[in-house]
């Protein structure tokens, strides 16, 4: 079987009769989504749910095994991929960007069927036995977004599959030939109608959240969508997990060293320059440090380079889409515009071709200038002096999201113990954003709810029932 990046837009190009797809960095065309309907997602779920039937009766042992086989085809497709989802999306073939992510989507699927969840005896005393098990939902809907838009699709779809249902996904009007391509690799070794796609816009993602074929929805994307997803799910009942916005807090505590942290403070804030959801997107470090931490992290950041993501050299690549450039250029300026200190960046070539906006630091910022409170989603990072750590954490718990969080410093036991005073999902220290499919992964207050990755993401994937008797 031929695997070049020819064959694969091939499979997935609807031709000029869809929408043009545009490369970001260039404005070329990549290619043409398919524009379907509410018609084609119902479509959709009748045969998905139709082919979850023989596959929910399928062994756990069986279905891991065709995930292992889809892991293998995702990675005997990898540079195909990788390609496409650099001209789609933006990022970079190299660093923590396409190449990376569609290496983790293997991993993913590989770690996903390693797992043990077997029945559990919860009550077992001679008189009394009771066992908890877990069946198929059904058919989920998953709704990923355009920032990592293969490796959440696998988040999202590897552990439903793995518990037996069936997936209806709908990727973002942003990345849809992403989307469709790894779904492409996968169903080459998956049950037909098994995973379904279904590219549209809004219209079917809220024909997903109303339809009562659709058991579970796994989404990821803004609270407000998060929000109207759980309003319009209501009326079926459906079972929730939503990751939704972030704006991550960091806190570099008095005693951490700023040369030794730069390179992760960088990255934690960068990494797929700046559009991730638990990126570090507002830092709050200790008056004793400020400015060192200041003047080491503009020296690292200062010799990444930012470019066309075919480019080997480059590891940072444009905004993904002209919307997300003007947040990021609007909070920019106004940061700007109220006296803080730009230490780098914040000039963009807006005449240029693509949505490129230089890697930017702004200090000296006030804690409630926009840029601080509001998720800004890109190159930008706002660097906030506290007198200590009881401030930096009081500002950290200030807004209402938690998804991840992050200390420094060079005394571990004292980073935990500010570590478990902060209202976030995930606290990290002394890195941050890194996440793992064996540890379980969420949000609180209005980042979402529900957990995703591991045991406990295999869980939320089923429902429990308990045998007693």
């Amino acid at each position: 079987m031929a695997t070049t990046y020819a064959d694969l837009v091939q499979a997935v190009d609807a031709g000029e009769a869809g929408r043009a797809i545009l490369d970001p960095a260039t404005d070329e065309v990549v290619g043409h989504a398919p524009e379907q309907t509410a018609q084609d997602l119902d479509d959709a779920v009748g045969r998905a749910g139709t082919a979850q039937r023989g596959w929910g009766s399928r062994t756990q042992r069986e279905r891991c095994d065709l995930l292992l086989k889809a892991a293998d085809a995702v990675e005997e497709w990898a540079e195909p991929l990788a390609e496409l989802l650099s001209r789609e999306q933006g990022k970079p073939l190299n660093g923590p960007n396409a190449r990376f992510e569609v290496g983790a989507c293997a991993s993913w699927l590989r770690a996903t069927a390693s797992f043990e969840l077997e029945d559990t005896p919860v009550v077992d005393d001679g008189q009394t036995r009771a066992v908890l098990t877990y069946r198929p939902i059904g058919v989920v809907g998953a709704i990923g977004p355009w920032n990592w838009p293969m490796m959440i699709t696998i988040w999202q779809t590897a552990p439903a599959l793995r518990m037996g249902n069936a997936v209806v996904v709908k990727p973002s009007e942003h990345t849809p030939l992403s989307v469709l391509a790894l779904c492409h690799v996968l169903n080459s070794v998956l049950p037909e109608d098994v995973l379904q796609v279904v590219s549209g816009g809004r219209e079917v993602g809220a024909a997903i959240s109303t339809h009562p074929g659709i058991g579970k929805i796994m989404f990821t994307g803004s609270t407000a969508t998060g929000k109207k997803i759980i309003e319009s799910s209501a009326e079926t009942v459906k079972r929730l997990t939503l990751e939704l916005g972030g704006n991550d807090a960091g806190i570099v505590l008095e005693d951490a060293d700023p040369a030794a942290i730069a390179e992760g403070l960088f990255w934690g804030a960068f990494i797929n320059t700046g559009q991730t959801c638990a990126a570090l997107k507002r830092l709050y470090v200790a008056d004793a440090i400020y400015d060192d931490v200041c003047a080491a992290l503009a020296d690292f950041a200062r010799g990444v380079p930012m470019g066309v993501g075919l480019e080997e050299q480059n590891v940072l690549g444009p905004l993904q889409n002209a919307a997300q450039f003007e947040i990021v250029d609007g909070l920019v300026e106004e940061a700007r515009r109220s006296g803080a200190r730009v230490l780098l960046g914040a000039d963009p070539d807006r005449d240029a071709a693509g949505h490129f906006y230089p890697t930017t630091l702004i200090a000296d910022i006030d804690p409630e200038n926009p840029l601080v409170v509001e998720e800004q989603f890109g190159p930008a990072l706002p660097i906030v002096r506290v007198a200590d750590a009881e401030e930096a954490i009081a500002r950290a718990n200030a807004l209402d999201v938690g998804l991840g969080a992050s200390v420094w410093s060079g005394d571990r036991e004292r980073a935990r113990e500010v570590a478990a005073r902060l209202q976030a999902g995930t606290v990290w220290i002394n890195s941050h954003g890194g996440v793992d499919p064996r540890i379980p992964f969420g949000g609180v207050k209005q980042s979402g709810y529900g957990l995703e990755f591991g045991v406990e993401g295999l869980k939320g994937l089923g429902v429990p029932q308990v045998i007693n008797g």
